[in-house]
């Protein structure tokens, strides 16, 4: 008892962001732990746990770069494990624990509650349990929904029983924006879903799915209960305008790109050339689902595709990347400023300044992070390209998992440093630099005002 007393004590001084962050890292490495038994893997032999580890990272964080191909390696326990993180990992940690709870009856304490808020990036603490029911709840509906859908394709092709595994865990996986699949038996090791690249039924159920769970809860619920555009809040309006705006620059800009590439939509039919467009440019909102060959792809394509993978999906979602409402913000106050304006404005309403600085410190630090893991990942892997090293730090960073140099050849230094960069995709660059800067700060620094200083810009 005394011993749960200290522990409980020691965990009341941490903050929010302190105990997500180590939750995440909990997670991963029991899944690791998990996933490195001989009973996970196909063989029936253990797996090294470097590569167990990356496996869980990769899941826990919903990206879908892997070392192994799930459908051949795993066992079926295996894949259990791994689509059982996928759901813990695009739900939160924190939404599993307190569905836990409330099945269980037991009530919601205000430091579970700060700890919710924070893991699903809300601004308002009220009515956050409320909103955990609705999100828990809507969230195993789409999943249900969408894994029925599925099954309808694939059950005459694999049977009953097959079908509905491959259905729900396909989307599962594509509501958490996760990229793992199981048609590496099918149709080749990593192929992931190519052979599918014609089917109309998967493509736009997948991209849907993808689309959903990229937007965000929030912006879901904000829908499902106002049922009009117009009286939706600023922040939905934004989100759902940026995602449509992205969409259609990546369908046109692919389609014309890759239309006589006979390599990838060359040789395919106009049907199969508009639904790999479409599918391609919305797994790049962090889904890492492929239905062409990528390595196969120009190089202005592959660069749209990094700029993309770089926005990634929106706040409060399943999704990674600095989230489209950054980039819009910073698109805003570039556009208000050159035109002279004091304030920034959008939907007739002005967007505060901590909003602003919030977007411009997120967007650096991912450069900045970008930057170091390209740089690393050359360094410590000279069999990689530079574009290859570029395409899969912001593959992992923005938590995509797509790959064009190939995730199994990289060397146990360039797995750890892709394990890094997943890592601080999903948890927070920013909330994982509060974390780490919130133990040596001093509380009393934050409030003294220093006399102003004048620099010259530009």
């Amino acid at each position: 008892m005394r011993i749960r007393k200290k522990n409980i004590r020691f965990l009341k001084k941490w903050s929010s962001v302190q105990i997500i962050t180590v939750g995440f890292l909990l997670l991963t490495l029991v899944g690791a732990s998990i996933l490195s038994l001989p009973i996970s893997s196909s063989n029936g032999q253990p797996t090294n746990f470097v590569d167990s580890l990356f496996t869980a990272t990769s899941a826990v964080c919903v990206t879908g770069l892997v070392v192994f191909d799930t459908a051949t390696h795993w066992s079926l326990f295996g894949k259990v494990v791994i689509i059982s993180l996928i759901q813990i990992g695009g739900l939160g940690f924190m939404t599993i624990a307190t569905m836990i709870s409330l099945i269980r009856g037991k009530k919601i304490n205000l430091k579970e509650r700060l700890l919710i808020q924070e893991s699903l990036n809300q601004i308002d603490l009220s009515g956050i349990v409320n909103l955990t029911r609705k999100i828990i709840f809507m969230v195993f509906a789409i999943e249900a929904i969408g894994g029925i859908i599925l099954s309808i394709s694939f059950i005459p092709r694999f049977g009953l029983i097959t079908g509905l595994a491959y259905g729900f865990f396909h989307s599962i996986s594509a509501f958490c924006n996760a990229g793992f699949d199981l048609m590496g038996s099918i149709s080749g090791q990593f192929s992931s879903l190519t052979s599918l690249y014609d089917n109309s039924l998967v493509m736009i159920t997948v991209s849907l799915l993808i689309i959903l769970g990229g937007l965000g809860y929030p912006v879901i619920l904000d829908v499902l209960h106002t049922r009009s555009l117009k009286k939706l809040t600023i922040h939905s309006k934004l989100v759902i305008t940026s995602t449509i705006i992205l969409l259609l620059i990546g369908f046109v800009f692919i389609l014309g790109v890759e239309y006589n590439n006979p390599d990838t939509l060359g040789n395919m039919d106009m049907k199969g050339k508009l639904l790999s467009s479409m599918f391609q440019t919305t797994t790049l909102r962090t889904a890492g689902f492929n239905s062409i060959d990528l390595s196969l792809t120009k190089e202005p394509t592959i660069f749209l595709m990094v700029i993309l993978m770089l926005i990634g999906a929106s706040p409060a979602s399943t999704g990674g990347g600095i989230k489209t409402t950054t980039v819009a913000v910073l698109f805003l106050t570039v556009k208000d400023f050159l035109c002279g304006k004091d304030e920034i404005h959008i939907f007739e309403r002005s967007i505060s300044s901590e909003s602003i600085k919030k977007a411009m410190v997120i967007f650096f630090i991912a450069i900045f992070i970008f930057i170091i893991g390209t740089l690393a990942l050359s360094l410590t892997n000279p069999q990689f390209s530079l574009i290859e090293c570029v395409f899969e730090v912001m593959s992992a960073y923005a938590t995509v998992g797509l790959s064009i140099g190939g995730s199994p050849n990289l060397n146990v230094v360039g797995k750890l440093i892709i394990m890094i960069l997943m890592f601080l995709g999903r948890v927070g660059s920013l909330t994982i630099f509060t974390a780490i800067l919130s133990i040596n700060i001093a509380k009393k620094d934050k409030n003294i005002k220093r006399p102003k200083g004048k620099i010259i810009i530009g």
